[in-house]
């Protein structure tokens, strides 16, 4: 197949994440086939790429100043070797990923108390459970276990906004959202009673009470703010948050809240678009992608529609977010949070909720051009190592792990994200 199926058509952009992507010329683009051999081989060239930019620099700098999280650092290193051996048996990349997120673990010990999944040691002592579990590492597996359990009883993750808070946000990168989700990572790998629900609850109730607390000014049952600013997306705001709570048993009562403020949002996206907006009160109707925008939360609304099958409200909105997404999600970047791998997983999401076919040819769609165009998107970028261009949400090794979730699309689960 020819390199030139879709034109790069922008220079690049050097302004904020909040700021327009750049685009790719959807013009004249089929919906391309690449043979399963040729997307196992990106997906192993691109994983060995991202362990030589990354693990092995580290090793050669003796590890000073790197950092650890799944979402930017070595530990999304560490998570894509454990997805090319969940797609592949590869032994090899198993203990790799062992090896690096043992390296994370030492490293991060007196460096941060976060505790979510994507910045913290949440990711941390979940993944090292999870890769232990599967080496058959019985000691690791029991350490790493303890040590997440140890995290669990840190002080702030249960206390309501009536206490305080102490300080401790709500979302799903920095907050307890994220906590949630590596304990539900743990429990999936696991069994559901690995991080007992009598220790998640109380999170839970906590981070529904702070919503409330947060609504009080607004229509919406449930409203957070993160650095003063109320987020819709998946990254800091209302889908992320909302996509973790749909997991676990609500009350009759919290079930209605968070199906009445998703219906919320859809009844307030931007009418002529479809899309959804950043936060609160913003007109700005630009971005696409898992951070902000009709991708992270079309896959919360599939969720939605998975929890509550006889709502067809949320079923026909994650459908239409689908549809910004084939119309505008084609962006200038390759990762997750705000490039073409993340918006592929809108179509995944659909896929799996709706066993329509469609789905799948748009995400095959999606994955061949940037199969194509990942170099010359890549070299676009900038050359500031603070662009993370091998990470896993805002590089390349978030491709790689779509391409592996190819193999067998009826099991793909967007990373950090989806369970």
């Amino acid at each position: 197949m020819s390199s030139s199926v879709v034109n790069y058509a922008c220079e690049k952009n050097n302004s904020s994440n909040e700021d327009e992507s750049d685009r790719l010329d959807l013009l004249n683009v089929p919906a391309l086939h690449l043979p399963v051999e040729a997307i196992l081989k990106a997906a192993m060239d691109a994983k060995d790429k991202v362990v030589k930019e990354t693990w092995k620099e580290a090793e050669k700098n003796d590890s000073i100043g790197v950092d650890t999280t799944v979402s930017t650092g070595l530990l999304g290193t560490a998570f894509t070797c454990f997805r090319s051996y969940v797609a592949t048996g590869n032994i090899t990349d198993l203990w790799l990923c062992m090896d690096i997120v043992d390296a994370c673990a030492a490293m991060s010990r007196l460096t941060t108390r976060n505790v979510t999944f994507l910045n913290g040691k949440g990711g941390i002592y979940a993944l090292g459970a999870v890769a232990a579990k599967y080496l058959g590492d019985q000691q690791r597996c029991t350490s790493y276990l303890g040590l997440f359990l140890e995290l669990a009883q840190e002080e702030a993750l249960p206390v309501g906004p009536e206490e305080g808070g102490l300080g401790m946000s709500y979302e799903l990168l920095y907050g307890r959202a994220g906590f949630l989700w590596a304990a539900l990572f743990i429990n999936k790998h696991f069994g559901a009673d690995a991080v007992p629900n009598n220790v998640l609850a109380p999170v839970v109730d906590a981070i529904l009470a702070g919503g409330r607390a947060g609504a009080c000014v607004t229509a919406c049952p449930l409203m957070y703010r993160w650095h003063g600013t109320s987020y819709w997306g998946a990254a800091h705001g209302l889908a992320g948050i909302l996509h973790v709570l749909l997991h676990f048993p609500l009350s009759i009562g919290d079930m209605e809240d968070v199906k009445e403020t998703l219906r919320y949002m859809i009844s307030n996206r931007f009418p002529h678009s479809g899309n959804y907006p950043v936060s609160v009160g913003n007109p700005r109707d630009k971005l696409v992608q898992w951070s902000h925008g009709a991708t992270g939360i079309g896959i919360t609304l599939c969720k939605a529609a998975e929890v509550f099958p006889n709502d067809r409200e949320l079923r026909d909105a994650a459908i239409e977010a689908g549809e910004v997404v084939w119309k505008s999600g084609l962006v200038g970047k390759v990762g997750l949070a705000d490039g073409i791998a993340g918006n592929t997983y809108a179509f995944l999401s659909l896929y799996h909720l709706t066993d329509d076919k469609i789905y799948e040819e748009r995400a095959r769609a999606f994955a061949s051009i940037l199969y194509h165009n990942a170099g010359k998107i890549m070299a676009n970028e900038s050359s500031d190592p603070r662009d993370h261009d091998y990470s896993l949400f805002h590089g390349l090794a978030g491709a790689a792990c779509l391409w592996f979730d190819l193999l067998a699309p009826e099991r793909s689960r967007f990373p950090g994200y989806e369970i």
